[in-house]
């Protein structure tokens, strides 16, 4: 039997652990998995494009485990009711091949893109930080913000969006955080001094949504909105001026913000400055930046950490058939008990 998890059961184990709770636990396996990441395969998402959006594969495994993710882009979704990214994931046994786990990762994915973020800015932005400037304020916004109150210490948010009401919706749900929140009038209003600046937006294209003049020395920046080709939301100004840390580099040269530079722009990926191998800030002038477009490995992170915390409560599904003898498997299929032996399908 498969452990199975949907999406009321993902809410009602995040509850239960709380949701800082869950996103620190989350922030502590990516940690975990990206300083093995030697025994991991590792490959760029396989991308199947249409004129309406994306579909993406993002398989890895670490010879014991393997998991993949199946998410999709739809921006005209919306228009019908239906949500712009859904996602799910399997988590299997290598030596044997059974899926221990499918899982619900719409929900997950919110959570695992928050904990990454905070878990690459507890690596590379200035420790003492606590003002962090939040550049969009959609539906990953108060995951944002709770995931780098809990790991970071954030003590201020400084939220600006073009769209009023995604202001309005952030201010209410996050005033409940223990957190100063501060509505900026404007991009550079909320980026002027702060710690962290957080960029995650809806635009299009190649769009500068923060140029170096904003920014101040010491500014870590958290740049997740540009995650495909043909979009990125940082001037490329900034390449000039700041350090780039990625997740995988072939597949960020591709879709992240460092698709603007030459192929021999100089980036570490995360795991070198956890293991030590490249340098990550060297000084409280430094300008950061976490070039994050989203990668295989925390997703297996994530898939990992809900198979552990629902180890005894399980609700199963039959995804693999429960049999003491698999040459008798098709037997009722074709009206017969099979007696014989039979070859193994392939």
């Amino acid at each position: 039997m498969t452990q199975f998890i949907g999406v009321e059961d993902m809410r009602r184990l995040v509850r239960s652990t709380g949701t800082k709770g869950f996103l620190t636990q989350l922030a502590d396996y990516i940690r975990s998995d990206f300083s093995r990441w030697s025994a991991f395969e590792k490959s760029a998402r396989v991308a199947s494009h249409s004129r309406d959006g994306v579909i993406e594969l993002m398989p890895t495994s670490d010879g014991q485990l393997y998991t993949f993710k199946y998410v999709n882009g739809h921006p005209a979704n919306p228009k019908t009711g239906k949500l712009t990214v859904t996602a799910f994931g399997v988590l299997a046994d290598v030596a044997t091949g059974y899926p221990q786990l499918i899982s619900e990762m719409t929900l997950l994915t919110a959570l695992r893109t928050a904990a990454t973020s905070a878990f690459a800015a507890s690596v590379l932005a200035r420790p003492d930080s606590k003002v962090m400037a939040l550049v969009g304020a959609g539906a990953q916004s108060e995951f944002q913000a709770l995931a780098f109150q809990a790991i970071m210490g954030i003590e201020e948010i400084r939220v600006y969006d073009p769209d009023g009401l995604a202001v309005d919706k952030f201010m209410a749900n996050a005033a409940g955080f223990g957190m100063k929140l501060v509505r900026s009038a404007s991009v550079e209003a909320a980026v002027a001094g702060a710690d962290i600046v957080t960029v995650c937006t809806a635009v299009k294209g190649k769009v500068t949504v923060v140029s170096a003049e904003m920014l101040s020395p010491g500014t870590h920046i958290n740049a997740i909105g540009g995650d495909c080709p043909g979009k990125t939301e940082l001037d490329r100004d900034i390449l000039e001026v700041g350090k780039y840390f990625v997740e995988f580099t072939p597949q960020t040269r591709v879709e992240g913000e460092i698709q603007q530079a030459a192929a021999d722009y100089p980036v570490a990926e995360l795991w070198e400055v956890l293991a030590g191998v490249k340098d990550g800030r060297t000084s409280n002038e430094d300008i950061t930046v976490f070039d994050s477009v989203g990668f295989a490995i925390e997703d297996f992170s994530a898939l990992r950490l809900v198979h552990d915390l629902t180890a005894n409560r399980r609700k199963l599904v039959d995804l693999v058939p429960d049999v003491a003898d698999p040459k008798n498997l098709y037997g009722e299929l074709i009206g017969a008990p099979v007696t014989a032996k039979v070859r193994e399908l392939a």
